[in-house]
């Protein structure tokens, strides 16, 4: 192919990318058990929606389209061998977190981020989809549907699911029973990327 053309179809994905960028840099890292699986995956997925690219026609569905790529990309890579990587609690360095005025950590963050990251960890790879997309994220169940090429019920079965999950996974460690991941203040892998609070199905 003409070097021009591969030009031409990296700017046209920067430019799409651009809006959904930082969103998709924090779903990677909290679908994935560090933050920097989570950046290699944002990077494969970028990489393989350069290659189809070309395929994409209505650009309106970019946003839906990169996202069942990462998960595509993200299934790829849970079925491969565990490779050593740092901890999610690993990723949160003392001289990287935001401090206070009087010069101290936000250490009640770094524990609700560490806390997340945990929980979410105890989920399959695909109730810890539904929820981040869903809960966090404020796909629509529909819009996960299409990503996880599923039917709406098993999208709504997984984040029933998740979400019981995570229910004991709070009770367990002593938390208030109807905290979840969406009502942390911080999700796993970033401290930067805030969650959007969204009241959940029954």
């Amino acid at each position: 192919m003409d070097s021009r053309d591969d030009a031409a179809r990296w700017q046209r994905l920067i430019g799409l990318l651009k809006p959904i960028h930082l969103q998709a840099v924090a779903t990677s890292r909290r679908l994935s058990r560090s933050a920097d699986d989570g950046d290699d995956l944002y990077q494969e997925s970028v990489l393989r929606a350069y290659e189809k690219l070309n395929g994409l026609r209505d650009e309106s569905r970019f946003r839906s389209w990169f996202f069942a790529t990462l998960l595509s990309r993200h299934r790829s890579r849970v079925r491969r061998p565990r490779r050593d990587a740092v901890s999610i609690e690993g990723a949160f360095d003392r001289g990287a977190e935001p401090v206070g005025e009087d010069g101290t950590a936000w250490e009640e963050e770094r524990r609700r981020a560490q806390r997340v990251a945990r929980a979410l960890a105890g989920l399959s790879p695909e109730q810890r989809e539904a929820i981040v997309l869903h809960d966090i994220e404020g796909f629509s169940v529909e819009e996960i549907a299409e990503m996880q090429r599923v039917t709406l019920s098993a999208v709504k079965s997984r984040l029933a699911r998740g979400r019981e999950k995570l229910r004991r996974f709070y009770l367990r460690h002593g938390l208030k029973s109807g905290t979840a991941p969406y009502l942390e203040s911080r999700t796993a892998g970033t401290m930067a990327w805030p969650v959007k609070e969204r009241s959940h199905e029954r």
